[in-house]
């Protein structure tokens, strides 16, 4: 009876040391999300949001693209206005359009990562989030035979997970100076976004819009507002990296 009773325990240590291993290896993907605030990741200077510059400089960005329909319309506006972007493409878009990346890269234009599929990165477990960048990248690398040093994240989402991520490829997060969000997901007019930009922009702004995923000729309208406007008063539009580099 007394060998029996010492099995059974032995089996039931076994058991819980099995479970408890499973749970070790499980954890780096499945982890509770690790936040910090702004001021910790300006820090560590892996996470941007703006530059402090002395110069009228800002960064235009544009997120989801390319797009057949809008795209080609806002490169004709920055080549009018000899301004220069950063478009955070989606990988499978970049394959569906190779020729609008070109283009993008062509006219001095900077690329940044926004994924291959568009996945929620505070959804997906570590080794997915990595693999979908991976996959982005090559195919933009492809396109235009360089790489891309900027990464930003669907829905403007970081934590430790995503930041380590990023470090892991080499890439700078960047988000977008809060209150600079066109918000042109909406239904919100042209006119009314270039208002508000225009009523709050400083110098070292990086500034949100999109170029694909619904109806943007109110970011096609905004950009023929703005554009002409802030050159008019002195401000440059320059990549988010050459923005970065300005940074005092």
């Amino acid at each position: 009876m007394k060998i029996i009773c010492l099995k059974r325990s032995a089996v039931y240590y076994i058991l819980i040391g099995l479970v408890l291993g499973f749970c070790f290896m499980m954890a780096p993907l499945y982890h509770k999300p690790v936040y910090r605030d702004r001021e910790q990741w300006e820090k560590t200077g892996a996470v941007v949001w703006e530059a402090n510059v002395r110069e009228k400089v800002v960064a235009l960005t544009f997120d989801d693209g390319p797009s057949p329909t809008f795209t080609e319309e806002i490169l004709d506006l920055l080549a009018k206005y000899g301004a220069k972007a950063t478009f955070f493409v989606m990988g499978k878009q970049a394959e569906m359009y190779p020729a609008i990346i070109q283009r993008e890269f062509n006219e001095g234009h900077e690329i940044g990562n926004h994924t291959y599929n568009h996945p929620e990165v505070n959804q997906i477990p570590f080794h997915e989030l990595k693999a979908d960048l991976i996959r982005a990248h090559q195919v933009i690398f492809n396109i235009i035979g360089a790489d891309m040093k900027l990464f930003r994240p669907t829905s403007g989402f970081y934590d430790e997970k995503v930041v380590k991520v990023a470090n892991l490829l080499h890439y700078k997060v960047v988000i977008w100076t809060w209150g600079q969000d066109s918000r042109d997901w909406t239904k919100v007019s042209g006119e009314r976004i270039a208002l508000r930009i225009m009523e709050t922009i400083k110098p070292g702004n990086i500034l949100l819009f999109h170029d694909q995923g619904g109806d943007h000729s109110n970011t096609i309208k905004a950009l023929e507002i703005l554009l002409p406007v802030l050159k008019e008063k002195g401000y440059r539009f320059i990549t988010v990296s050459a923005l970065l580099q300005k940074s005092l």
